[in-house]
């Protein structure tokens, strides 16, 4: 079974929109979800979490030795450890397919202005972005991991194939897709789509591809 571990203020937040439709009801059959509160390794009456910066400088920062306390009661496996970061590479399809096929995730979820740098080579931490944009938390793009993952886990989806004809899985964003009704509004279905011939539906679909990404991704066309 895959498991993650999740290690964040607000429990309440998970599973999210991965306990929903297809992932849901795969959810304690072909994996499993546990969140660790972080207020609970806190320190004082009042468990605090974090502290001043050090330097100076506005918001506060999760201190080194709760974020560890919080990850050592987490049996150290060979699961990668992730923490959510804007300071990060962005997250690429590729090593989600790379979790996906492991026994699980830690993650990590910082609020605040983020968390003792410190932190990331004692426990071995790999930082993870999902884009160049600040949220307030780890969690909403802890979900977004999570439900990359899980709809890779072979009978998470029902079926096998149709994960791996989707955008950036063959380094091109996907082509166009059309159902009935057969013309809408004037704009009817290309004809080849209806035509029957698989060999020239696929030659369409890999030029719609190509086109798309051409249009709106050509960075990925460059690094194809």
């Amino acid at each position: 079974m895959w498991r993650a571990d999740v290690i964040t203020l607000y429990p309440e937040m998970f599973p999210g929109s991965s306990g929903h439709s297809l992932a849901g009801k795969a959810k304690d059959k072909l994996w499993s979800l546990n969140t660790v509160q972080l207020r609970n390794f806190g320190s004082g009456k009042h468990r605090a979490v974090d502290d001043t910066p050090a330097g100076g400088g506005p918001g506060m920062v999760i201190r080194a030795d709760v974020a560890a306390a919080a990850l050592d009661s987490i049996p150290n496996d060979n699961r990668p450890r992730l923490i959510m970061t804007p300071r990060a590479k962005p997250l690429q399809q590729s090593q989600i397919r790379t979790w996906s096929a492991g026994e699980g995730l830690v993650i990590f979820c910082p609020r605040f202005e983020g968390i003792d740098e410190r932190i990331i080579a004692a426990r071995g931490l790999i930082p993870v972005s999902i884009g160049d944009y600040v949220l307030s938390g780890g969690e909403t793009a802890a979900l977004v991991v999570l439900e990359a993952c899980l709809r890779l886990i072979p009978g998470v989806m029902g079926k096998e194939a149709s994960g791996t004809d989707e955008s950036f899985e063959n380094g091109l964003l996907e082509y166009a897709q059309f159902t009935r009704p057969a013309d809408f509004e004037g704009q009817p279905i290309p004809d080849v789509l209806q035509s029957g011939n698989h060999a020239e539906i696929a030659r369409w679909r890999q030029a719609d591809a190509l086109e798309t990404t051409k249009r709106l991704r050509p960075d990925l066309l460059e690094k194809a």
